[in-house]
């Protein structure tokens, strides 16, 4: 996924606006504020940016929540495993958040946004960011499956903790170059899984043989 469809797959032109169902443009102008300024944004906001009555705002989102679960669902896109060579794609994740990092637009994940802004693990939101984690997280561990790594459950979800960690220390520091950090940890790890060292593999085969006896 590109940077420009990251962030500006709903932002219109102003003939396409006139050509947008006032349900498409009242997404749009929800991914626009409630990314750039937090779902806090009230629906009188939404519907000035959308050009729309906050009744037909209404007419298509019955509540605000169904506004930000739809604005959350529009922005999540499933990913699988490519053709490509797998540990070209997990690495190449990390070039693509540093460049994701480095636009001026970027305000950090809005899935970690939104929960952040919630006191509800059980609201529309929180379930939809859950989803999206996870099935990141099946993204990576199919790949590492495909690579052969010792433990692919386990890496899967340190790779993640990597893949977070920079998220949230770029949105604090402002310095994209950590997604390259990140990255070489994410190598390392992956060295680690694929090329154990004999004495990793020696105590691998004791506490085998102690599970077993």
């Amino acid at each position: 996924m590109s940077r420009k469809d990251y962030t500006d797959r709903f932002t219109l032109t102003a003939a396409s606006t006139k050509l947008a169902s006032p349900a498409e443009r009242i997404l749009a102008a929800a991914d626009r504020l409630f990314y750039s300024q937090g779902i806090h944004v009230g629906v009188d906001a939404v519907a000035a940016e959308a050009g729309v009555s906050k009744r037909t705002l209404y007419n298509h989102y019955a509540t605000k929540n169904d506004l930000v679960a739809a604005y959350l669902l529009a922005r999540f896109r499933h990913i699988a495993p490519s053709d490509a060579p797998a540990r070209e794609q997990l690495l190449g994740y990390f070039d693509y958040l540093e460049r994701v990092f480095a636009s001026p637009a970027y305000r950090g994940c809005p899935y970690v946004n939104a929960v952040c802004e919630l006191s509800d693990p059980r609201h529309p939101a929180a379930i939809i960011a859950r989803r999206f984690k996870l099935e990141r997280r099946e993204w990576i561990r199919a790949l590492l499956l495909r690579l052969g790594a010792s433990d692919p459950d386990e890496l899967a979800t340190q790779i993640q903790l990597l893949i977070e960690g920079a998220v949230a220390s770029t949105l604090v520091r402002g310095d994209p170059a950590l997604a390259r950090a990140a990255r070489g940890a994410a190598e390392t790890l992956l060295d680690a899984s694929l090329n154990p060292s004999s004495d990793r593999r020696v105590a691998r085969r004791r506490t085998r043989r102690r599970s077993d006896a």
